[in-house]
């Protein structure tokens, strides 16, 4: 019996026979045949030699596809493990992937494979790839791979997840599993590199053995390997976790708490700086700033709705002994619905604008968590509004011009606007109120186009309690991230019985709006150190000012003299009294990234005068001590704008 195979432009061919996805890209055309690296089929990615005998619809990938991209990289992973198994025998393998970043492969053994042992491996890939060996795909019995894989605890318990009958690829005697699709032969393999040697709990868990995990990349061309090489770099000099360590902002030491910061002085200093900054913005706009407690009782989430749905990110209740359960809060909007239900508020106070610096927990795991920007606990810069109904849209554009105008003082340029909705074809996670999320949604964008603003639309994005406005910003290294939001919320003044008392003296049901500004102070500073590479804006740098004498007998007291008056007028300075040579502590100063370098020398003193150098040029100039105030204190009032 016949069968036909469709392909993406809708043509169809009639086959009666079994036929391999190569040969089937040979019949279409001979250049696709010899371009096939693979083939997906009804969605599946699945190797050139893969026998089609029934009707489906099939892609012929080659270089060309995304997909064709992550079949490189598994293939290359698949022939390091076969090329690091024969240099040590002992090796045992985890999980091995292949994405949008590259490749990595698990691995474990008494000695660890030393960074310094990647150019040897990667030569072995090397010649492999010349040599142009066959990779063959098989299907094993589940038991014949127990029995290879019999010394190897991580390979068997990965085999617990397969079938009876396994799909494996073998590299003459390597075999391994777990992979969808690998090109035929390593001779296909073009450009590649490994990267980098990292530590990995066993599947992720903090509980599991730690794993090395092994990292690489590969393209098809050496200019995109090139190109994604010089990406690399960009990262690592712009890698909030490296600039922190280099200038001692934070550490996190997993010893006494996985995703719990310690800001270290400099780093306590910027983020005071932005604390301050963003209350008396809030303050001026109309806000009143409060302190909450950190713990709840869960009854609250329950009733807020926050339990239901983001249970796994909570950690759990704390029993108190008395029935009370006290829940380490996820989120701040419950303990400011008590700050506002704790007076009978009238239509007169409407808006009432609350804001806290809250500190809230959420149960990541091991991980999942990264520097400043995955963690355990975070600082919300968080506020929520209570409205009448007739004010949501005046309000709403006020928090979004607060929004810019912060945006403004530090220079955020590269970002858009997106509205989020609930998705009208999976509205089981959402509050169920139709004509809720219609008024709401309209309001919002009603708003955003009576401000002339653009906008995109993304269903399913919506928060489950109401439809919400997203600013995403662009990462120094080019990421898509939620920086600010405004949400539209009708459930839980409903769900905690909020009201007001109206004009007519009758109670009515507030409407409230949620809003971050910069998000939690933690990933918010980790975005700032990424996108300064950690020089700082004057009016943020933890030290503005490095003071320098040239001659510690001589200049000491007159460089003292300097910094306590840049004290004195609340400019951060300090004096390097160090026993060092000058030219030392000018490149310290640099490396450190101070703005202003002033260097004391005998003109200095006894004109008044100071020797300024900005951070990141050679240019010295000689400025009298109240110029150079003025200067400084211009820089620091514009927020280190030029305009």
């Amino acid at each position: 019996m016949g069968f036909s195979i469709t392909l993406p432009d809708g043509s169809k061919r009639e086959f009666d026979q079994a036929i391999t996805i190569g040969e089937l890209a040979h019949g279409i055309s001979t250049s696709l045949g010899k371009a096939a690296l693979a083939g997906k089929v009804d969605g599946k990615l699945q190797p050139v030699d893969f026998e089609l005998n029934q009707d489906a619809q099939v892609a012929i990938i080659t270089d060309k596809d995304e997909e064709g991209l992550a079949v490189l990289r598994a293939t290359v992973a698949f022939v390091f493990e076969a090329v690091a198994k024969k240099a040590y025998p002992e090796l045992h393998f985890g999980e091995h992937a292949a994405d949008d970043d590259g490749f990595f492969v698990d691995t474990d053994k008494e000695n660890q494979i030393k960074i310094s042992e990647l150019p040897q491996l990667e030569n072995a890939v090397k010649k492999v790839v010349k040599a142009g060996e066959k990779i063959e795909s098989v299907i094993l019995p589940k038991a014949e791979l127990a029995d290879r894989y019999q010394d190897d605890p991580f390979k068997l318990e990965l085999l617990k997840e397969e079938n009876e009958e396994v799909h494996a690829y073998k590299l003459g005697d390597f075999v391994d599993f777990g992979f969808e699709a690998l090109l035929p032969n390593t001779g296909k393999i073009k450009q590649f590199e490994l990267l980098s040697v990292a530590g990995a709990y066993w599947q992720g868990q903090s509980s599991n053995p730690m794993l090395q995990r092994i990292s690489g990349t590969a393209f098809f061309k050496k200019a995109d390997l090139d190109a994604d090489i010089k990406r690399r770099e960009e990262i690592k000099e712009r890698d909030h976790r490296t600039i922190g360590r280099d200038l001692d902002l934070f550490f996190v030491d997993p010893k006494v708490g996985a995703g719990l910061p310690y800001w270290m002085p400099k780093g306590a200093t910027i983020r005071r700086v932005v604390e301050r900054y963003i209350i008396d913005k809030e303050v001026a706009d109309g806000y009143q700033h409060v302190y909450t407690p950190v713990l709840m009782n869960v009854d609250a989430y329950k009733t807020s709705g926050h339990w239901a749905h983001y249970r796994d990110d909570m950690f759990p209740p704390m029993d108190m002994g008395d029935g009370e359960m006290l829940e380490l809060r996820p989120m701040n909007c419950p303990s400011h619905i008590q700050i506002y239900k704790h007076h009978i508020r009238s239509y007169r106070e409407l808006p009432i604008r609350i804001a806290e610096l809250g500190m809230m927990h959420r149960y990541e795991k091991s991980g999942a968590l990264s520097g400043l920007q995955r963690v355990r606990e975070m600082t919300l810069n968080d506020g929520h509004t209570f409205v009448t109904l007739d004010q949501v849209q005046e309000e709403f554009s006020k928090i979004l011009k607060l929004i810019m105008e912060v945006y403004k003082d530090f220079d955020i340029t590269d970002y858009y606007f997106r509205l989020s909705y609930r998705d009208p074809k999976n509205t089981e996670k959402y509050f169920a109120n139709d004509e809720m999320w219609e008024r709401s949604q309209s309001m919002l964008k009603k708003a955003m186009d009576d401000m002339g603003l653009d906008y995109v639309e993304a269903e399913g994005e919506a928060a489950f309690y109401g439809p919400k406005l997203d600013i995403q910003t662009k990462t120094a290294l080019g990421a898509d991230e939620t920086m600010s939001t405004i949400q539209l919320d009708f459930m839980l003044p409903e769900r905690f019985n909020l009201s007001y008392v109206g004009q007519d003296g009758e109670e009515h049901r507030p409407v409230m709006i949620h809003r971050g500004i910069v998000g939690t102070m933690e990933r918010f500073i980790a975005y700032l150190i990424e996108i300064y590479k950690g020089a700082f804006p004057t009016w943020l740098a933890p030290v503005q000012v490095e003071v320098i004498p040239v001659n510690l007998d001589a200049h000491s007291e007159y460089a003292k003299k300097v910094r306590d008056e840049l004290n004195k007028q609340g400019f951060r300075a300090e004096a390097d009294l160090r026993n060092e040579k000058l030219g030392y502590k000018i490149r310290e100063s640099q490396t450190q990234k101070v703005p202003y370098t002033l260097v004391l020398g005998d003109k200095e003193m006894e004109a008044n005068n100071v020797n300024v150098r900005r951070y990141g040029t050679e240019e010295e100039v000689a400025k009298s001590f109240d110029e150079f105030l003025s200067e400084i204190k211009q820089d620091v009032k514009s927020y280190s704008r030029n305009d």
